[in-house]
This record gives C-alpha cells, structure tokens and sequence, in this order.
C-alpha cells in the first residue's frame, strides 16, 4: 500500500483524539506552560475541546492545572516515561565515559548513535558551553540520517533493504543547500564511507558546522552504533580532519571493545593523541 494511499484512509474517531492530545502535550512542552486559550489559537481547535482533554490529561497527571494562573503545565507522570526511555535505550556507563574522552580529547562535542528498531538514534551527547552540541542533536533525535555524520556511517553498514527502507519511512529532506538529496549520489557517497571507514558532513546539516563520524562494531562486525563529533567547519583545517579521525578511531575502538567482549579502557588512560 502506497503511503498516498494510507493518508486517504479515513481516521477513527478515537485516532484523532489521541493526535489532538498528544498536540496539546508538545504545545505545553514547547512553550513551557500554556493557558487553554493561547493551545486553542495555537493548534486551531475548539476551546470546548482543548479544555476538556486538557483536564483528561491534568486527571492522568500527564499535566497539572496552576489555577491562579489559569495555566497548564507539564505534569509529573512524565518524568516517568522519560526515565523509561533512556533506560530502554540504555548506554553503559563505560560507553558514557568514552563519549567524554571524546569531547575532552578532540575539544568538540561529542555524540553515540545506536540503532533502535529502523531509526538511528542519538542515545548519548556530551558537550560545553565551549564546544557545544547541534541543535537539535539531543538525546531521541532520530531524522535526518542522510545528512549527519552518524547517520552516514550507520546508513553505510546496513543492507541496501534496510537503507530502502529508511529512506522510504524518513525521504531525503533538504536541510541546507549542501544537502545531498539524490539517492544515486547518497549511494555513491556511502559507498565511499563504508570503504574508509569514517563519515564527513560538511554543512550539509547545519550551516557552518562540519560534523564526523566513526561506526562501532559488535563481535560479528556489524555496525551496532556509531561515534561523532561537531565544530564549526571554520576550525577544520586538513590537518585537524586528520587529528578528529584519530580520536574518533580510538573512542570507537574502546566502544567497539566493550560491545564484543564487555571490556574497558583502563582507569586513568587517555584518549589517542
């Protein structure tokens, strides 16, 4: 079934009330609290309607009423749900610890990747007011594969199924005028990937920043996730390109040592010079 032909498919009742709920939760969200009326204007529903889910919510706990104010904010149930999620996407702490070394070592932010069903994932980010991360490359971020590093690296270890498959879900959208949106390009570009072994985005995500990455390997030497850097692309030099892929190889190493064998850094080593 075509996705055109899905989108015609009339919603259930039921359906639509879950979309209009879970819009009300991100308007919340967004803007750090909001009134029924400033949600009413803001997504075009009915005020008769915003205020009843809002209490439904507000019952649930999903979100509280500060009367006074006649405001709505984000309740506490969902502290729950996000603690769940980072414990479902789970990174040891010694893969944590690699991440640092990473941003301490090559002086930029520093990311892990991981697949999490079809979705590149970012599950982990360490950064500085000095060196810090893209937005919106926070934990859960999970678009735009084709134009971030990690994303490229993870593209280029899966199957051409598996890349069909993603891009059939998540398209190849513009993000800036560098962006590659042509699949034979994007093919060719992997192919290339997949044989140094190391990704490059250069303001194809974010203008002005370049981004690189290095995939991480299990016992089976599959790419399982992927470590990555960020800085201005004003800052990279050749001779830096060169110096990040030695951290990145590194970190990428002691991550992919930990995934086949459960085995660490140890204590007090630093990161490759």
């Amino acid at each position: 079934m075509r996705t055109s032909d899905v989108s015609a498919i009339p919603r259930e009742p039921g359906v639509a009330t879950v979309e209009k709920t879970l819009s009300i939760l991100e308007i919340v969200a967004e803007r750090g609290g909001a009134t029924a009326k400033e949600v009413s204007l803001a997504l075009g529903y009915p005020l008769p309607t915003v205020y009843r889910l809002m209490q439904a919510l507000v019952s649930s706990d999903y979100l509280v009423h500060l009367k006074g104010q006649r405001r709505f904010e984000l309740g506490y149930k969902l502290d729950r749900l996000g603690v769940s999620l980072h414990r479902q996407i789970g990174v040891p702490n010694p893969v944590r610890a690699e991440i640092g070394r990473l941003h301490d070592a090559a002086q930029t932010a520093g990311y892990f990747a991981v697949y999490r069903g079809a979705d590149v994932v970012v599950a982990y980010v360490v950064d500085s007011p000095e060196h810090p991360r893209l937005t919106p490359l926070g934990f859960g971020f999970h678009e735009a594969a084709h134009a971030t590093a990690f994303g490229k690296i993870m593209l280029a270890g899966m199957t051409p199924e598996q890349v069909n498959q993603y891009l059939e879900v998540h398209g190849m959208p513009r993000m800036t005028e560098r962006t590659m949106t042509s699949r034979a390009q994007l093919d060719e570009h992997l192919a290339g990937v997949g044989h140094l072994g190391v990704a490059w985005e250069h303001e194809e995500f974010v203008p002005g920043m370049t981004c690189a990455a290095v995939g991480v390997r299990n016992g089976a030497g599959m790419v399982v996730g992927a470590v990555a850097i960020s800085a201005p692309s004003e800052q990279i030099s050749r001779v830096r390109e060169r110096e990040l892929e030695r951290y990145l190889r590194d970190a990428s190493n002691h991550v992919s040592r930990y995934y086949r064998s459960g085995q660490t850094r140890k204590p007090g080593a630093p990161a490759a010079a």
